[in-house]
């Protein structure tokens, strides 16, 4: 089943998520297996980000991966993620 994330606000500005995402790109880390959909929204200086992940499990198996990256580019989340499960996902 698949899973929505949505983490916590960080004070991230699009300048530094540019960064770790170009990182990620550039390792070949990002897209991550398992990532359906990836959405960063907000002001400039306060992005936030949500994500549907095919299950918890491929969501935890990138962390490994994430975390490093976001230490390195300074991002400090202000709590743990949340996770819900999703009924439905229409594209258009």
């Amino acid at each position: 089943m698949s899973i929505l994330v949505r983490y916590p606000p960080s004070n991230v500005s699009k300048e530094t998520y540019d960064k770790v995402r170009s990182a990620l790109e550039g390792a070949g880390e990002w897209p991550a297996d398992g990532c359906e959909l990836h959405v960063c929204f907000g002001p400039d200086d306060d992005v936030r980000v949500s994500e549907i992940w095919e299950s918890k499990d491929k969501f935890e198996a990138f962390g490994p991966t994430l975390q490093p990256r976001l230490e390195e580019g300074g991002v400090q989340l202000s709590g743990e993620p949340e996770f819900f499960d999703v009924h439905v996902v229409d594209r258009f």
